[in-house]
């Protein structure tokens, strides 16, 4: 963490980095996006070098670029790219949800499993998998990438300004909040979706 703060300092290639986390995570979820956005957000709040709508581009444009980069890799890659980026326990149950969730939510899911942890690699690369149009899939999850950046580097740039001497403890707040966030998001999906499981047709009584 302390690396990455560092790398994040250094205007202009701070703004390269973060694009690259940022759209790489779309294929390789393990790196840390919105960790990232978030200590970039505090440091524009407390290095004058640093410019917060630079920030916000680099975030938002880098998970745009990720997501349609994943979204190829499912519609001209298909399995075999399935089996190599997507072959884990956990990254298996994403694409499974997000093939259901398209097919009955459509685009507007691309921007919900924008903050569903696990959920945006799911949908974007299923988005291409199951051939979604690509025109329909750039507006939503251009919409997308616009508030989860304004969401993540925001979140740390207010942190950063109430907490300015203290840039760390600003850090470990905005953290703390995107985690608890994340961790209602999920549960409400859990429990929607176990309410879903649960429901059953009626049969009508016979007359």
């Amino acid at each position: 963490m302390e690396s990455l703060y560092d790398l994040l300092a250094q205007p202009p290639v701070a703004y390269l980095i973060l694009f690259g986390i940022a759209a790489g995570d779309a294929v390789i979820p393990a790196l840390p996006s919105e960790s990232a956005a978030i200590l970039a957000g505090v440091l524009a709040a407390v290095e004058p070098a640093i410019s917060l709508a630079a920030v916000l581009g680099a975030a938002a444009s880098g998970a745009f670029v990720g997501d349609s980069v994943s979204y190829s890799l499912g519609r001209y890659g298909g399995r075999p790219a399935q089996r190599r980026f997507f072959d884990g326990a956990y990254a298996r149950r994403g694409v499974r949800w997000a093939c259901g969730q398209l097919e009955r939510r459509g685009g507007v899911i691309l921007v919900v499993a924008r903050f569903i942890p696990g959920g945006r690699t799911g949908a974007t690369f299923t988005s291409g998998l199951t051939t979604f149009p690509y025109l329909k899939f750039a507006g939503f999850t251009a919409l997308a990438a616009c508030l989860w950046a304004s969401y993540s580097v925001l979140l740390g740039y207010f942190g950063g300004r109430v907490f300015h001497d203290r840039p760390l403890l600003a850090v470990g707040i905005a953290f703390g909040l995107a985690f608890a966030v994340a961790v209602l998001v999920e549960t409400a999906r859990r429990a929607r979706n176990r309410g879903s499981d649960e429901e059953e047709p009626r049969e009508a009584n016979p007359s």
